[in-house]
């Protein structure tokens, strides 16, 4: 097995067990119940993720700070299925003005809702807290994901959006949110352009 392989599934592990500490479960060995399916919708939502990327990015550099001044920088993102199509996860290298970096984004598809959840794990700080996974789904080929998260110790909301979707290139935007949803600052955008 390849070692960017086992690095995708070893941070798709560390999510899962993040997420779900202080949680009660069964162990895996107690067998859980099987789930029926119930919306298989968009399982295949992310499909045209797999594959890799060329990624330009434009970035806010302050954030509900009223700053109009951006930064640019180039990346790229190697996206693999797992689970048979249930998850995929994101291998992301970002050459940023202050320095590369990497982190991974694992995503998980809920038949029970028909939602996928998105995670952020940070290369710089692999150890540090899985922020709130943002939820949604693709509707009309734009798929647009919500959490609830902080931001300098004050509550906010955040919102990625997927777009412009082709069969080479997909846009992705972050957006934030001060006052429950009513107004939005667009603070990171993606272009990507498929390499393979």
């Amino acid at each position: 097995m390849n070692r960017p392989a086992v690095m995708a599934g070893a941070a798709l592990v560390a999510v899962v067990v993040t997420a779900f500490a202080g949680i009660r479960a069964n162990a895996a060995q107690d067998a859980p119940a099987i789930q029926s399916a119930s919306d298989l919708g968009g399982l295949h939502d992310f499909d045209f993720l797999v594959g890799e990327w060329r990624v330009h990015s434009r970035r806010l550099k302050e954030r509900l700070a009223g700053s109009t001044e951006w930064e640019e920088f180039d990346g790229t993102i190697v996206s693999r299925k797992h689970m048979e199509g249930w998850a995929n996860v994101d291998d992301t290298v970002f050459h940023t003005p202050q320095g590369d970096y990497r982190g991974v984004a694992p995503r998980a598809y809920d038949p029970k809702t028909g939602l996928w959840a998105i995670w952020w794990i940070d290369g710089r700080n692999p150890h540090g807290n899985v922020d709130p996974p943002v939820k949604g789904r693709f509707v009309k080929g734009v798929g647009t994901f919500y959490s609830e998260d902080t931001l300098r110790g004050k509550p906010i909301k955040v919102r990625f959006t997927w777009s412009h979707i082709t069969a080479n290139t997909a846009r992705w935007e972050q957006a934030f949110s001060p006052d429950g949803g009513k107004t939005w600052e667009a603070n990171w955008l993606q272009q990507l352009e498929r390499v393979k």
